[in-house]
């Protein structure tokens, strides 16, 4: 009887390790999964911006230098968005590429502002195709990365939890770490209105 009594205490400490392991497994794929949607939005992203800034050369002769960082920092957002897609949830990684398409970022703002200084670029049909596009694509970067987050929130979660973390610790489960977005101080002021 005893013997049975332990075997059964045996059977149920393996299933629930096996089950503790597979759930950390299934909940890793979740948030890499969900970097890669990230990873597709932000190549459409570095897609559109050597196309937008052609069309602003036309225009914007003067103005080479903002178009050169333009271009600076979406050759840094690329290399960096391939750093992460190889290593989605390293911290480092993410780091790097948070910092990269934060410069990318900035430097667009920089060119739509400028880009106000010339009525012609402003009207052109295929700047403002290409600013909805864009845009469009922010907005999908945006959902893309609140989907990873909340993947990565729930296994580190899971992983930090008893008993999960007892599977994590033991079959070197790391920390994932989020996607976030810093905005500059100008960035976080409220916009103007003004009729």
């Amino acid at each position: 009887m005893a013997t049975y009594i332990v075997l059964v205490t045996i059977v149920l400490f393996v299933m629930w390790a096996i089950s503790a392991y597979n759930r950390l497994v299934g909940l890793r794929n979740q948030y890499k999964n969900g970097f890669a949607q990230i990873d597709v939005q932000l190549k459409r992203r570095h897609d559109l911006v050597p196309n937008l800034v052609e069309t602003a050369r036309a225009y914007m002769k003067h103005e080479r230098e903002t178009l050169e960082a333009v271009i600076a920092a979406r050759n840094q957002a690329v290399s960096a968005t391939v750093r992460a897609a190889a290593a989605p949830g390293e911290a480092a990684a993410v780091h790097q590429l948070e910092s990269a398409e934060n410069a990318l970022t900035a430097t667009l703002g920089r060119l739509f502002a400028l880009s106000e200084a010339y009525p012609e670029l402003k009207a052109d049909q295929t700047m403002q195709q290409l600013h909805e596009e864009l845009a469009s694509t922010e907005n999908r970067i945006a959902f893309s990365r609140q989907a990873y987050n909340d993947g990565v929130m729930e296994f580190n979660t899971v992983r930090e939890q008893f008993p999960g973390s007892v599977i994590a610790n033991m079959f070197a489960f790391k920390a994932a770490e989020l996607l976030q977005v810093t905005e500059t101080e100008e960035e976080r002021k409220p916009v103007k209105v003004a009729f």
